[in-house]
């Protein structure tokens, strides 16, 4: 049996759904973002008990068919920004859709209509905390940065990057490093 659950976003969370379902007796076979597949069938007991347990930790077990299918394409582009070796490089649209095995339209309509927000803006934005990410790691100059988040270029990113956190990269970076300091002279 599977269930979704959102806001499934880490590592960590995963393990705090592995150690409610043990809590409850439940057995999983695979835990995956955003998604649970356990051995039995769950009683509405366990499940009301699974479902306060991870709403105290800011979890939240989906019912309904639309959240569901919206909270997997969440899962979706957060796995292939943040956890996959390398974005894929045709378009994100063909990619979600194979993922899924839904048209891309009905997609996007979809997540559009329950989140108020593009896919694609949902893209950028993590795309964005990807770099933020990359950025204060210091491992890798805006070249590289741009590269391995498939921009065009600096400026594409830059630009990106601008609109969504009101700075340049340059300037966050600046933040990180100055934080950083700050923290080591404590």
């Amino acid at each position: 049996m599977k269930l979704y659950i959102k806001y499934m976003v880490s590592l960590r969370c995963k393990l705090l759904v592995r150690q409610e379902l043990e809590k409850l007796g439940l057995h999983h076979i695979s835990i995956e973002l955003g998604m649970v597949e356990i051995k039995e069938e769950i009683t509405e007991e366990q499940k009301q008990g699974l479902k306060s347990n991870l709403a105290a930790s800011g979890l939240e077990l989906l019912d309904d068919k639309k959240s569901i299918l919206v909270d997997k394409i969440k899962s979706v582009i957060i796995e292939m920004i943040h956890y996959a070796e390398e974005i894929p490089k045709g378009n994100y649209s063909d990619y979600i859709s194979e993922k899924l095995g839904y048209n891309y339209i009905y997609l996007s309509n979809l997540f559009s209509e329950v989140k108020g927000i593009t896919i694609q803006h949902f893209i950028i934005k993590h795309k964005i905390e990807k770099a933020k990410e990359l950025i204060l790691y210091d491992e890798l100059n805006l070249t590289e940065i741009s590269y391995r988040l498939h921009y065009s270029s600096v400026a594409h990113l830059s630009n990106q990057f601008k609109k969504i956190t009101g700075h340049s990269p340059s300037f966050y970076k600046k933040l990180g490093k100055k934080r950083k300091d700050t923290l080591e002279n404590l």
